[in-house]
C-alpha cells in the first residue's frame, strides 16, 4: 500500500533585514556616520591636490588674482617654463644623487649593524642600542652648527671639501636616517628565526654568506621600509640643504625658492614644479607600498 503523503514543511518567511543582516552587524546610523567622516577626510586630502593641479595649469595672471575653482583657461606652459626659470634639471640630478647615495649607504650600514646587534652578544651592546635610539630625541637643528664647523675645519686642514659638496650633504643625511634604520632593522631581524642562520652555518656558510643568502631575503620588507624612509628624508629636507649647499650642489627642496623673485612669485610654476618633484616619491610609494607596510609592522607580533 502506498504510504500517506508526508506534509511538506515550508520555511518560515523571513524579512530582508533578518536575511541579510547578522546580529553583530553595525547599526545603520554608525555606517552613515562612518561614510560621512570618510567622505570629509577624502575631500580634506584631495582638495589641496586639486588646488595644486588647477593652479599649475593656469596662466600667471589667473593664479595671482582671485582664486576660481573652475579654471577659465588651461595651459601647459608652466610645466615648460619651470625648466628655464631655475636650473630645475640640475637640482633634480643633485637630489637624485644625494638621496640615492644616502639611501644605499643607510641600507648597507644598517643591515650589517642590525645583524650584529640581533645575532651576537658583545660588550656594550645595550649601550650601543640605547645610544642609537636616543639620537632620535634631539631636533635636527641642534646638529646644524656642529656639522657646519666640522666640515669647515676638515676642509681647512685636509683640503677635502665637505661643505658645499654632495658628499658632505650625504654624510649629513646619514646622521638622521642611519640611527632609525638600524633600530628598525634590529626589530625586524629579531623576528626572523635564528634556526635559519644555524641551518645555513651547518650547510657550510659563513656568517656573511648566511646573512646575504638567508637573512636578507627574509628581511626584504624591512629593508625596503628602511630604504623608503631614508630616501624620503633626504629628498624633502630643507634646513641642512639650504646651509650645506651652494648654487652648484643645491637640491630640489631648496631650489624651489628660486621661483620667488623680488618682484613677483611664479605661483603656477611653483605648483607645477612641486608636482614634478613629488612624482618620484609617489611612484616609489605606490610600487613599494606592500613591502613598506609589512616592514613597518614587523616585530609587532612575535
Amino acid at each position: 500500500m502506498p504510504s500517506p503523503a508526508q506534509p511538506s514543511v515550508l520555511p518560515a518567511k523571513t524579512t530582508g533585514r533578518s536575511r541579510h543582516r547578522s546580529p553583530m552587524a553595525a547599526p545603520q546610523s554608525f555606517l552613515w556616520i562612518r561614510r560621512a567622516i570618510l567622505t570629509f577626510l577624502t575631500a580634506f586630502v584631495l582638495l589641496p591636490v586639486y588646488v595644486m593641479i588647477s593652479s599649475s595649469l593656469k596662466p600667471l595672471q589667473d593664479v595671482s588674482g582671485k582664486f576660481h575653482w573652475i579654471p577659465s583657461g588651461l595651459t601647459v606652459k608652466p610645466y615648460i617654463d619651470i625648466w628655464d626659470t631655475v636650473p630645475l634639471a640640475r637640482y633634480f640630478v643633485n637630489s637624485l644623487i644625494v638621496a640615492g647615495a644616502a639611501t644605499v649607504l643607510s641600507v648597507i650600514i644598517a643591515v650589517f649593524s642590525a645583524y650584529a646587534v640581533s645575532r651576537y652578544k658583545f660588550r656594550g651592546k645595550r649601550v650601543f642600542t640605547v645610544t642609537v635610539l636616543s639620537t632620535q630625541m634631539f631636533p635636527g637643528i641642534l646638529f646644524l652648527l656642529p656639522l657646519f664647523l666640522i666640515f669647515v675645519n676638515i676642509g681647512n686642514s685636509t683640503g677635502v671639501a665637505l661643505y658645499g659638496s654632495r658628499g658632505g650633504l650625504i654624510l649629513t643625511y646619514l646622521t638622521f636616517s642611519l640611527p632609525f634604520s638600524i633600530w628598525m632593522l634590529i626589530g625586524y631581524f629579531d623576528s626572523i628565526p635564528r634556526d635559519l642562520d644555524e641551518a645555513a652555518l651547518v650547510d657550510g656558510c659563513g656568517p656573511i654568506r648566511a646573512l646575504f643568502r638567508v637573512v636578507v631575503p627574509a628581511a626584504v620588507p624591512g629593508i625596503v621600509a628602511v630604504a623608503v624612509y631614508a630616501f624620503m628624508t633626504a629628498w624633502g629636507e630643507v634646513l641642512f640643504a639650504s646651509v650645506m649647499t651652494n648654487d652648484t650642489t643645491r637640491t630640489l627642496a631648496v631650489g624651489l625658492q628660486g621661483y620667488a623673485t623680488q618682484n613677483d612669485v611664479y605661483w603656477n610654476q611653483v605648483m607645477a614644479a612641486s608636482l614634478v618633484v613629488s612624482v618620484p616619491i609617489v611612484a616609489g610609494f605606490l610600487l613599494l607600498q606592500r613591502y613598506l607596510v609589512a616592514g613597518l609592522t614587523a616585530g609587532a607580533v612575535k
